[in-house]
């Protein structure tokens, strides 16, 4: 007897230190993980992945080392933007990163498995450089 084995979705949502969305995959640190299980339409609260600077999604793509990231762990992942290599390098693991606009987390959740999910903004570089020096950057 063949029984089909039915697993539950993880869904992590990247959040800021104000609880909002947060606008770059590469540089959040925060990270709620959310179960969905089959059959069920409501979502809970499992996992807080918190990372390190150096274990940022941003740093982890450009060391380039062939290891696992936490988020590997989930099936999906979600944030306001993030780059073209970031989100072909999880996928290549099977962690599909999608990105919003919209800034309350529960609603992205919500909207995103009820296909809804607004787009998110477009990727941009500046994002991707770590905080010092973006203000290095913008004073020059």
């Amino acid at each position: 007897m063949n029984a089909l084995i039915m697993k539950s979705r993880l869904i992590a949502i990247a959040t800021n230190e104000q609880g909002l969305v947060a606008p770059h995959a590469g540089r959040a640190k925060r990270w709620h993980v959310y179960a969905l299980e089959p059959n069920d339409d409501q979502p809970e609260l499992v996992w807080e992945i918190n990372l390190t600077e150096t274990g940022s999604l941003h740093e982890w793509h450009v060391r380039d080392d062939g290891r696992r990231h936490p988020l590997h762990a989930v099936d999906i992942a979600i944030a306001g933007s993030a780059g073209d290599g970031v989100t072909r390098r999880l996928a290549e693991r099977g962690t599909e990163l999608v990105t919003t606009a919209e800034p309350a987390p529960l609603k992205a959740l919500t909207d995103y498995l009820n296909n809804r999910l607004s787009a998110g903004v477009p990727h941009e570089e500046p994002h991707c450089l770590h905080p010092e020096k973006r203000e290095e950057r913008a004073g020059l």
